[in-house]
């Protein structure tokens, strides 16, 4: 019974805040609206002065089209605050490449749509005004505008076609705002050609750093192996040695114990390599089991909270278990921390371009991506620059993720990684 009580709370409170949040994203696209209404009711005034000054400018230029000065920095900047404006209100952040004939044309056609904005919200206040006469007309004089009282059928007919208006004029509010960001796209976004000479270069630079990350693995498996494997070896056949030549019974009892003692050492070492390749976990039991296996061998106490339903692609869970055992081990070996939480959340859709990690360029769009965010209470000051965050950087580039680690002076340290799922 308190279990249900519980979860009966929790959904509540879940439904709470989903509703605060769609109504102040509700509230905050009808700010932008009504900005971009006033915008374009700027742009009307503006770009009639705007074209007499390009025609006079291409009369006396002899033909050849000329924008004077002062209307292609007028467009500069009014364009500049319509990009603001949708990165502000509407979450449209990707990247724009524009000059003043681009700017005059994104102005001209969006001039329409902030107009159309402005008199939909006009329409929404009006009803609002209206229906507020309409109830304090009803329930403090019980009388309809003409002092007629009002039949139950009036009632119900001007709340149902209240509503449906209501609904009618939200729906083209988010017309409008659809339409203003695809428009910023067409007009304000880099060309197609220039759009795919960039994903071409990213993806070079993307198979460049793959490259490097596969060497930089070998050197640390060799490193590795030398250092720990090979030397407890060396340790072990010189102790089998010594026992061979102890004329003593004793002596060569406890060397050979010894030897037994470093041979079992050389398994674990061994098995520590050999799963830092590559878990056989993720094979049989996939990610979480993978992860809980780090958890387990770690010094500090992990906590993982594992948000994923089904597994996601191999690919994937490859890279999340390395950034995962990467920025366990960096906790545990630099930073002084004495726990750490490791939290893998659902694949969500997000609303705006993805960067790829250490790349300036959009990534794809509309790609389901899971969050891999990993958080220690030590020292902070990581280095992301470091061999080993600087190859796990990398890996989240190769499948067109980011990556990002926040680790300000006197910690906590966070490390991010956003991996798309298909």
């Amino acid at each position: 019974m308190t279990d249900s009580a519980d979860r009966l709370g929790v959904l509540r409170a879940g439904a709470r805040t989903a509703t605060r949040g769609t109504t102040r994203g509700t509230a905050r696209a009808a700010a932008g609206v009504l900005l971009g209404a006033l915008t374009a009711a700027a742009a009307l005034v503006l770009l009639p002065f705007a074209a007499l000054l390009v025609a006079c400018a291409t009369a006396s230029s002899r033909g050849r089209r000329a924008i004077p000065r002062p209307v292609a920095d007028g467009a500069r900047a009014l364009t500049g605050l319509e990009h603001r404006r949708l990165a502000r209100f509407h979450g449209e952040r990707g990247d724009v490449e524009y000059g003043p004939p681009r700017a005059l044309a994104y102005l001209l056609l969006r001039m329409p749509l902030g107009l159309l904005g402005g008199a939909i919200l006009l329409l929404i206040g009006y009803g609002a005004a209206l229906g507020a006469r309409l109830a304090a007309g009803w329930w403090i004089t019980g009388r309809y505008l003409d002092g007629i009282p009002p039949a139950w059928w009036i009632v119900v007919y001007t709340v149902v076609a209240g509503a449906v208006l209501l609904f009618l004029a939200v729906a083209g509010l988010a017309g409008v705002v659809m339409l203003e960001r695809r428009a910023a796209r067409r007009c304000l976004g880099p060309s197609p050609l220039a759009e795919y000479e960039r994903r071409i270069a990213q993806l070079s630079v993307s198979r460049a750093e793959v490259v490097d990350a596969v060497d930089d693995e070998r050197r640390r498996i060799e490193r590795d192996l030398h250092d720990g494997v090979q030397q407890r070896l060396v340790a072990l056949g010189m102790l089998i040695g010594r026992a061979r030549r102890a004329g003593d019974g004793d002596r060569a009892g406890e060397l050979l114990r010894q030897a037994h003692e470093e041979s079992r050492r050389a398994l674990e070492d061994l098995r520590e390599v050999t799963w830092r390749v590559y878990p056989s976990a993720l094979d049989g039991e996939g990610l979480r089991a993978a992860l809980e296996t780090v958890a387990e061998r770690s010094p500090l106490p992990v906590t993982i909270d594992y948000g994923l339903t089904g597994r996601p692609p191999h690919a994937v869970e490859i890279a999340a278990y390395f950034v995962v055992c990467e920025a366990v081990t960096n906790a545990v070996k630099h930073s002084g921390a004495t726990r750490v939480r490791v939290e893998v959340a659902a694949p969500t859709t997000p609303t705006t371009p993805t960067v790829p990690a250490g790349h300036a360029g959009p990534g794809p769009e509309r790609e389901r991506m899971i969050t891999v965010r990993i958080e220690d209470d030590g020292t902070g000051d990581a280095d992301p620059g470091g061999g080993g965050l600087a190859g796990l950087a990398r890996r989240a580039a190769a499948l067109d993720g980011t990556f990002a680690v926040r680790s300000p002076s006197g910690g906590p340290t966070v490390i991010t990684a956003r991996l798309p799922c298909g």
